[in-house]
């Protein structure tokens, strides 16, 4: 929950989480180059899991007339928000392709999909391997023949030091508090704070995760049924920033921040 000088309202909450850690746009993109290199066609129908308010999904349905989507989550808060939001900035023929579900990613689904997305970490809530492999399997049964999943993790040197780092946005400020960390189970507590109009609400968001590695994943996804798995980094601008572009490798050097993706293919 929000302390400060009262309670950020809901709305703001997730107005201010998107601003601040979401990229929609650079996502869809990403996917979308990589299922024609990767599948040689087009993808058409996309599954968001752990969804939240489902601006993703919403995102996807809009640039094409073929395309369909599926947000799920748990939580009806940030559904309640994607509808208000995102759902109704879509016309009613865009409306039709779009669908919310209030549920969990392990339970069966009586529809498949060219592509499930799992991001912003948020698949490191299974804390076990067997949960985890569970979820991959789902996954892998959810999926069209030539279907994708597409993680994306980060790490680093920096990733494990109980540190609060702030990013400034014009408006306001968000905050990245890496609480703890047990080194002999990687299990972690990360918060997010914000700051705006002066004041800073602390704990808005709150995760109690294991930080799996790329390795890890890339294992779980071979013993979940996936034929191949590629991992990707992130190239470098002449100032040693990422550039935005990922490519896929095996091999890389280890920097103090990174965030990248792992895809397992049917």
């Amino acid at each position: 929950m929000a302390r400060g000088a009262g309670e950020l309202s809901i709305d703001l909450k997730y107005k201010l989480y998107e601003a601040s850690v979401q990229n929609h746009m650079a996502d869809i993109e990403f996917i979308e180059e990589e299922f024609k290199r990767l599948r040689k066609k087009k993808a058409k129908t996309l599954r968001e899991d752990f969804g939240g308010t489902g601006a993703m999904a919403c995102d996807w349905v809009k640039r094409s007339k073929s395309r369909e989507a599926w947000a799920i989550d748990l939580d009806p808060e940030p559904i309640r928000y994607g509808k208000e939001n995102h759902y109704t900035r879509l016309d009613s023929e865009e409306q039709s392709r779009m669908n919310y579900i209030e549920g969990n990613v392990l339970e069966k689904y009586d529809f498949s999909t060219d592509i499930v997305v799992a991001f912003n970490f948020s698949y490191f809530i299974f804390k076990k391997r067997a949960e985890l492999l569970k979820y991959f399997k789902r996954v892998r049964k959810s999926l069209n023949k030539d279907g994708l999943f597409f993680v994306d993790i980060f790490g680093g040197t920096e990733c494990f030091q109980e540190i609060e780092e702030e990013t400034e946005f014009d408006k306001h400020s968000y905050f990245w508090d890496c609480d703890y960390y047990n080194p002999l189970n990687n299990e972690t507590l990360y918060y997010i704070h914000f700051k705006t109009d002066g004041v800073k609400y602390e704990k808005v968001f709150v995760y109690d995760w294991r930080h799996w590695t790329v390795r890890e994943i890339a294992e779980i996804m071979e013993e979940a049924g996936f034929e191949k798995v590629v991992t990707y980094w992130e190239g470098e601008d002449d100032d040693g920033e990422g550039d935005g572009d990922f490519y896929p490798s095996n091999k890389e050097e280890n920097c103090e921040s990174w965030v990248t993706y792992v895809v397992g293919m049917v």
